[in-house]
């Protein structure tokens, strides 16, 4: 975002940056720099969404006062939204970049993309701004993949520690989109993301809200993409396949409690790789969101950007992976998660044959 800080600094205290700030996505890139991986893939250059695209899920009033807000030098877009000077041109990139990432997997110049984005999107509902969130980046490319190319059928998986409300809003109704929520219970927004909060209407069951409880690790994600997410994404068959992928569920984060190492972003990524492959010709697009440890994230971001380019660096982490893996918090499924993905799998299955009987 343009502003470095919040709104109204406290006095006699020497300002800090907003959690959600640029050093977020420059740290990730420097690391991927470091490692050499930067040149072994290709640029997809941003440009600026249109208006045009952004009113095909915000309404004009609210594309019009981010512009006005950002003109102004600043004010709040939403519930924990603020916007400063020049935030408003940062989050047409981001959009225009979500946008771009859809042609570039489109038309065949890659199969796989990772946007390394600021402002995150997933949050942002049609007339307002939410938590950190100017416009739905995932959202917006998800409307243009089906207008531009008639993708019928779009997966979009949301990993992010708080729910993807914004996502869950737009394609609450809509058959066409699968969106899968997997996060931790009662945080960000804490009245939304149920697990029997799946789809209304003709939609119901393209909707898969699985919040875990905090503490979740490495195990607890691997046993709910085995049980719950890939089945389910595998009997959808999806066109387009698309990641909210923040970073604030790992061990390290301030944001969020949950416990996942960088290897679990390694093998998560792989997974829907798989999927893409099997289904939309590799057609995968993977979006930054959350994530807020300077120091871990983007060992995490390493981890996506490993399996994207299939290579493995064996960069030092800031943790031992051997001995994260030995944590039980990480190594183990507990009480609390088992009856959690018991209760998710139970509501699902009445949607999804394929869960019937677990």
């Amino acid at each position: 975002m343009g502003s470095t800080q919040g709104p109204v600094p406290a006095p006699f205290v020497e300002p800090i940056l907003h959690p959600s700030n640029y050093r977020l996505v420059m740290r990730s890139k420097h690391l991927l720099d470091l490692t050499g991986l930067i040149s072994r893939m290709r640029r997809i250059e941003p440009r600026p969404a249109t208006v045009e695209e952004l009113t095909l899920f915000h309404t004009p009033a609210y594309v019009e006062r981010v512009r006005q807000l950002s003109v102004r030098g600043g004010g709040e877009a939403g519930e924990h939204a603020p916007v400063g000077a020049g935030s408003y041109e940062i989050a047409l990139l981001a959009a225009g970049g979500a946008i771009a990432a859809v042609d570039a997997v489109m038309g065949g110049t890659v199969h796989r993309v990772f946007v390394n984005c600021r402002p995150p999107g997933h949050h942002a509902v049609a007339d307002r701004g939410m938590g950190y969130c100017l416009f739905n980046n995932v959202v917006l490319a998800a409307h243009h993949a089906r207008k531009a190319y008639g993708i019928r059928r779009v997966l979009i998986l949301d990993w992010d520690v708080h729910h993807g409300n914004g996502a869950h809003e737009a394609f609450y109704a809509d058959p066409s989109v699968l969106f899968v929520s997997l996060h931790q219970d009662g945080l960000y927004p804490d009245d939304m993301g149920h697990a029997q909060h799946a789809g209304d209407g003709d939609a119901a069951g393209t909707t898969v809200n699985l919040p875990l409880p905090a503490g979740s690790g490495d195990a607890v994600y691997r046993a709910a993409f085995e049980r719950i997410v890939l089945p389910i994404a595998r009997a959808f068959a999806p066109e387009l396949v698309l990641v909210s992928a923040g970073q604030d569920a790992s061990t390290m984060d301030p944001e969020g409690r949950m416990c996942l190492s960088s290897e679990a972003y390694r093998w998560m990524t792989s997974a829907l790789m798989d999927v893409a492959e099997e289904f939309c010709a590799g057609r995968l697009v993977i979006l930054q969101e959350g994530g807020y440890s300077e120091l871990y994230a983007p060992y995490c971001v390493l981890g996506i950007v490993e399996s994207l380019t299939g290579i493995r660096t064996h960069l030092p982490e800031p943790l031992d992976p051997a001995v994260l893996q030995k944590r039980p918090e990480i190594a183990t499924v507990g009480p609390s998660a088992e009856a959690a993905l018991q209760e998710i799998a139970a509501t699902q299955a009445a949607y999804w044959p394929v869960l019937r009987g677990q």
